[in-house]
């Protein structure tokens, strides 16, 4: 009997935090002023925001979160480095004004990732291809690489000097 409460009790947590993860974009925000917020706390805090353009119907957008939450290491750097905003792109709302104004990365598939600084400048695009590992997810070393040299710290020119 504990053995069956237990079994139910961890499927529904792993339901639970499933369903959770595939809710991450919401159609009906105001993606812009959600951008403005995210910005200027990323400047507060001295990070930048990656904005992740895709939508619930993504599985490669939803797959992206989870892995990115289940290593401990790149949950790290995404939490000192980067304020995380999933931007909606769906037939409920396309925030076409909001993709123009970042030089339309849709034009790569989703999820497409844009790096802006604390004053909200775009400083990258990163198409989500070059960072998959085979047919269902994402390569460690190369999601990695791409938060780590996208990071405020090595874009600090004080880090190169002679």
């Amino acid at each position: 009997m504990q053995k069956t409460i237990l079994l139910l009790s961890v499927l529904f947590l792993f339901t639970t935090a499933s369903a959770q993860d595939k809710n991450l974009y919401h159609p009906d925000a105001n993606a812009d002023q959600d951008i403005k917020e995210a910005i200027k706390k990323a400047g507060a805090e001295n990070k930048y925001v990656l904005v992740q353009g895709g939508g619930n119907w993504c599985s490669w957008c939803i797959e992206f979160a989870r892995f990115c939450k289940a290593d401990p290491k790149i949950d790290s750097v995404m939490n000192a480095s980067f304020v995380w905003y999933h931007l909606n792109y769906s037939k409920e709302n396309k925030n076409l004004k909001i993709f123009a104004r970042y030089g339309y990365p849709q034009r790569f598939g989703f999820p497409v990732f844009l790096i802006l600084d604390g004053n909200g400048k775009r400083i990258n695009t990163q198409n989500s291809e070059y960072l998959e590992d085979g047919q269902k997810s994402y390569n460690r070393e190369k999601v990695l690489a791409f938060l780590e040299n996208w990071s405020p710290r090595v874009l600090d020119p004080s880090m190169y000097k002679e």
